[in-house]
C-alpha cells in the first residue's frame, strides 16, 4: 500500500506528508503525553518553583571520567553537587550522595532505571524516560531534546537541548537555578573508545573511559560521545554564563576539554596543606 500511494501521490506532496508524520512521531505524540499527564504537570511546577532558588550560591558538576580517582571527592560532602548518569557506583567510597542528579541518555536510563529509581535525591530524568521511572516521587520530568535546534535554554522548565552530553543539561539546569558560579569536576574529554560518533555498541569488556570499569562493563549497550557536537554546545554555555554576568570554572584534573577556564581543585576549599 505505502508503495502505491508513492506512486499516486506527488513527490513534493509525499515529502510534506512523510515530514509531517516524523514531526508527530519525534514531537507532537510527546507533547500529547504531557497535555494529559499529572507527573508532567507537577514536574513543570518543580521546575518553575525552583528557578533562581540558588542565586548566587555555586555548585560542582561531578562528571564520570577517570580523573575523579585522582581527587580527594570528600571535599565536596557540603558542597551542592550535581551527579550525572551512574555516578551512584561512587557514592559508597564518597561517603555521601550528590544533592541532584541528571541523566538524560535513552540507553542509560532503560538499562539503569531500577538502580536510579532507588535514590532519593532529586532526579533530573528526561521526559522519554517517564515509561520507566513511573510513580518515582524523586524524579522531575525534564523535556529534552537531542534532535533540535542547537541553543542554551535559561529557562529549564521549557524545551531543553541535550548538547551531545548529559553535562550541557545540568549546565542549563543550574543556569535556571540561579548558580552564579559552576565548577566541572571529572568532565575528562577524553574516550579511549573511538569509532562513529552516536554510534550504539555493546561493550565486550572493562570500561576504559570512566572512573569504573563496571560503568559500562561488559553486555551494556551504550553510544559513543560525540565530542565535536558537545563543544559547539559547550561554547552555547560559556557565552549564556558570561553575559550574564556567571562563570563555568573547569577543576578536572587534567583532562581534554580546554573550552571553560581551568582552576585549582583544592585552591577551591579552605584546606590546610
Amino acid at each position: 500500500m505505502k508503495q502505491l500511494l508513492k506512486r499516486i501521490i506527488p513527490v513534493p506532496l509525499w515529502r510534506m506528508g512523510s515530514d509531517s508524520y516524523w514531526s508527530w512521531h519525534n514531537r507532537g505524540q510527546h507533547v500529547l503525553a504531557r497535555t494529559f499527564s499529572h507527573r508532567w504537570i507537577q514536574s513543570h511546577r518543580t521546575l518553575i518553583q525552583i528557578r533562581d532558588q540558588h542565586r548566587g550560591q555555586r555548585c560542582f558538576i561531578i562528571g564520570n571520567g577517570p580523573s575523579l580517582r585522582q581527587m580527594d571527592l570528600s571535599l565536596l560532602k557540603s558542597e551542592i553537587t550535581f551527579g550525572l548518569n551512574r555516578i551512584y557506583l561512587l557514592f559508597p567510597e564518597m561517603g555521601f550522595t550528590t544533592t541532584y542528579l541528571v541523566a538524560v541518555n535513552d540507553l542509560v536510563l532503560e538499562q539503569c532505571a531500577v538502580d536510579i529509581k532507588k535514590l532519593e535525591m532529586p532526579k533530573f530524568i528526561t521526559w522519554r524516560a517517564r515509561r520507566w521511572l513511573t510513580n518515582d516521587p524523586h524524579t522531575i520530568f525534564v523535556d529534552t531534546d537531542y534532535t533540535g535546534q542547537e541553543n542554551f535554554a535559561t529557562d529549564a522548565a521549557g524545551r531543553v537541548f541535550e548538547g551531545f552530553t548529559v553535562t550541557y543539561v545540568a549546565l542549563q539546569l543550574a543556569y535556571h537555578m540561579g548558580f552564579d558560579e559552576v565548577i566541572l569536576v571529572g568532565v575528562d574529554h577524553n574516550f579511549t573508545t573511538k569509532g562513529p560518533a552516536n554510534t550504539a555498541i555493546i561493550s565486550d569488556g572493562n570500561d576504559p573511559n570512566h572512573f569504573a570499569a563496571d560503568y559500562f562493563g561488559k553486555g551494556f549497550k551504550w553510544q559513543l560521545p560525540d565530542l565535536e557536537g558537545s563543544e559547539r554546545a559547550y561554547h552555547l554555555a560559556k557565552d549564556a554564563y558570561e553575559k550574564a554576568g556567571r562563570s563555568i570554572n573547569n577543576a578536572t584534573i587534567g583532562g581534554k576539554l580546554p573550552i571553560f577556564p581551568k582552576v585549582d581543585y583544592i585552591g577551591l576549599f579552605n584546606v590546610r596543606e
